[in-house]
């Protein structure tokens, strides 16, 4: 989608700090962390949110939770725990209309 934040991060038209990228997915910084590690984790196609998964892009989900435990093996937060989080719509605090998951570790999280 041409307005799409994400996927202007992922055409490279907008920069990221890129913490992992296959041909499915791409793993980024947050911009204003909520921990001391905050990453994204985004389908490489638009996918609006969790309500419009289907048949047809069901294996970038997949491909996304394969991605989540490599990046946290690369933000050293593998072993010692983490937290996986997707919002959903408005009223579930989904700031950008693209399907992404947030990954928070680096501290005991309350």
């Amino acid at each position: 989608m041409e307005d799409c934040l994400f996927c202007k991060i992922i055409s490279g038209d907008i920069p990221a700090e890129k913490v992992y990228e296959d041909e499915y997915v791409l793993a980024f910084k947050d911009i204003n962390p909520s921990a001391p590690i905050h990453v994204l984790v985004v389908p490489k196609i638009h996918i609006q949110d969790v309500n419009n998964i289907n048949e047809e892009n069901v294996i970038y989900v997949s491909k996304i939770f394969e991605a989540i435990k490599e990046v946290a093996k690369i933000c050293n937060i593998y072993d010692t725990g983490y937290r996986v989080i997707s919002n959903c719509g408005k009223d579930g605090r989904q700031e950008v209309p693209h399907l992404h998951f947030h990954i928070l570790g680096g501290k005991k999280l309350s």
